[in-house]
């Protein structure tokens, strides 16, 4: 079966990062995508893991080496998708789940025909703004530049295949993990087994068994 990629959306204290982690946590099927970043390291964040944490210089290098699948400017940062993920993915026969913004998942629409695109919504305003507020990383600045940004990416939500509620966290990733199952059965996913099967049937009802 071919593998595709995964891009999971939203605002900032969305928890699109919690449930990405998750899913790769709890199930075989994912690889994570690391992303390349040139902003500074966050308390806790580890190199290779969480970011592959770049200068300017070195990103926009790969920029014009074509060494990324995708990328934008969030909040004054670069951040981009090696394709060098997608390739390893591809190589282990598992799905690449990307975190990502809605810029970013434009990017990987049009590179990847079959991508499946997947935006997450906190349940209430109340819960994104504990969110955004439990973090204890952003200033006043930062923080109403992310609601900005929020407002904007809410906007864009009609561009997704899938939306998905993230209120529990098991919750969501079952119902992330039954999306992914239903779009491993379309025909497109599995042309090859389907028209392998369907010769060997045809080839049986020509021959005739009654």
């Amino acid at each position: 079966m071919k593998s595709f990629a995964v891009a999971v959306c939203g605002p900032s204290g969305a928890g699109k990062t919690t449930v990405a982690r998750a899913l790769v946590d709890r199930s075989d099927d994912f690889v994570f995508s690391v992303s390349a970043t040139t902003r500074p390291t966050r308390p806790g964040e580890r190199e290779g893991v969480d970011y592959d944490f770049v200068d300017r210089d070195e990103f926009e290098a790969m920029i014009r080496n074509g060494e990324l699948l995708e990328w934008a400017e969030v909040h004054g940062e670069l951040y981009g998708t090696p394709r060098a993920n997608l390739e390893e993915a591809e190589r282990r026969n598992r799905l690449l789940l990307l975190d990502i913004d809605v810029q970013g998942a434009r990017q990987v629409v049009e590179a990847l025909s079959d991508a499946v695109t997947i935006f997450l919504l906190p349940p209430s305003f109340e819960v994104l703004m504990d969110r955004l507020r439990g973090r204890g990383s952003e200033d006043e600045s930062r923080l109403r530049r992310r609601f900005e940004t929020a407002k904007k990416e809410l906007a864009c939500l009609d561009e997704f295949q899938y939306v998905v509620i993230n209120d529990r966290l098991d919750d969501t990733v079952e119902r992330i993990r039954t999306i992914i199952a239903g779009e491993r059965q379309r025909l497109g996913r599995r042309d090859a087994e389907i028209a392998e099967l369907r010769q060997q049937l045809q080839e049986g009802l020509d021959r005739g068994y009654l």
